[in-house]
């Protein structure tokens, strides 16, 4: 079973400048743990992402670790020129060693797009231009594209990834029918949704996978989100993650309550309880944690699991302790859960 992080990156309790440097200690901390990979996401306009250029601070990132591999979850292509994405792209894989992971999809939040002078109802199509174009712009010498939102003639390529043919990727899946394109192209997929949800995705992804006659022992990573806090006594961890979870909430739903509106595909309730009962989130004790996370990778059977240990307020010293107590004790019983979920 490989382990990872997924950070939004929200709004925290300190100075900006101090929550990037606190963050890049903690990201020293997963390295250390033997964690596969740091997936940090993209919004703007909202405290849910104080880094709105996955890019920068990702550079920073390679520069602090060694063995660690990391990306966005995802660039949201529908924001970016593509040929500038493109070449961070490359940069990135460089600078890191040949370790950036690739996430991409069109982006959540219409107002974030809105806000960007993008219509939210050309998001898909210019995604899938996007994508296209930053496929051929890492496999070749010279990029030729015509579309209705880009075109593109024999524009030379000066830079190339460091990963051939590219980083590996990455996409979101909400839904079993969402995951035909990922399997049958090779690519990665997280989820965030109850296990059960979880399970329909995985078992489609490897009904999908088997389909296009792949081996089944090369499956790729199917991950399962969850938000973490763990304290040795457990009403302390709980305590903990109702305060920090509050603030993340808040952050995230704001940009929707200002306009009006409610995201799709974000089953996240307004409290910490709650995500407990529907396994969204755990906090307790390293046992408490320990037994519900094998009771959903078991139902889920997910094969990478992936784990928020810094959202809202959260100190780092509290996030430093969740961490360090599931490396010790959780992370030993989970490690072997792979070969069962295969």
């Amino acid at each position: 079973m490989k382990f990872g992080i997924f950070d939004h990156m929200d709004r925290a309790a300190v100075p900006l400048a101090q929550q990037y440097e606190d963050r890049l200690r903690l990201i020293e901390a997963y390295e250390r743990a033997g964690f596969y990979a740091y997936h940090i996401a993209e919004h703007h306009a909202t405290p849910l992402g104080m880094a709105p250029s996955p890019s920068v601070f990702l550079a920073a990132v390679a520069q602090r670790t060694t063995r660690l591999r990391f990306g966005p979850v995802v660039y949201p292509l529908a924001f970016h020129h593509p040929l500038r994405v493109a070449e961070e792209i490359c940069m990135l894989d460089h600078l890191s060693g040949g370790r950036l992971e690739l996430g991409v999809g069109r982006g959540a939040s219409p107002h974030e797009m809105t806000y960007y002078g993008v219509d939210p109802a050309n998001a898909q199509a210019i995604y899938h231009e996007a994508f296209a174009i930053l496929i051929e712009f890492m496999t070749s010498r010279s990029l030729t594209f015509a579309g209705k939102f880009y075109n593109f003639r024999d524009v030379p390529v000066e830079i190339e990834p460091l990963q051939r043919p590219h980083p590996p990727l990455w996409y979101g899946a909400a839904y079993p029918d969402g995951v035909v394109w990922p399997a049958r192209n090779n690519v990665n997929v997280v989820c965030n949704g109850p296990a059960a949800a979880v399970r329909a995705i995985t078992d489609r992804y490897r009904a999908e996978w088997a389909a296009a006659g792949n081996d089944g022992a090369n499956i790729p990573l199917m991950g399962m989100s969850r938000f973490i806090v763990i304290a040795e006594r457990g009403h302390e961890a709980v305590a903990i993650a109702r305060r920090a979870y509050r603030q993340w909430y808040h952050g995230f739903f704001l940009l929707w309550a200002k306009h009006g509106t409610k995201p799709i595909n974000a089953p996240y309730p307004d409290n910490f309880d709650d995500m407990q009962r529907t396994g969204l989130g755990v906090a307790g004790t390293a046992e408490t944690v320990r037994d519900a996370l094998i009771g959903q990778m078991a139902q889920a059977q997910n094969n990478y699991q992936i784990c928020r240990f810094a959202f809202g307020d959260l100190t780092l010293e509290e996030s430093l302790r969740s961490l360090d107590i599931f490396t010790r004790s959780v992370m030993p019983a989970l490690a072997g859960m792979r070969d069962a979920a295969e």
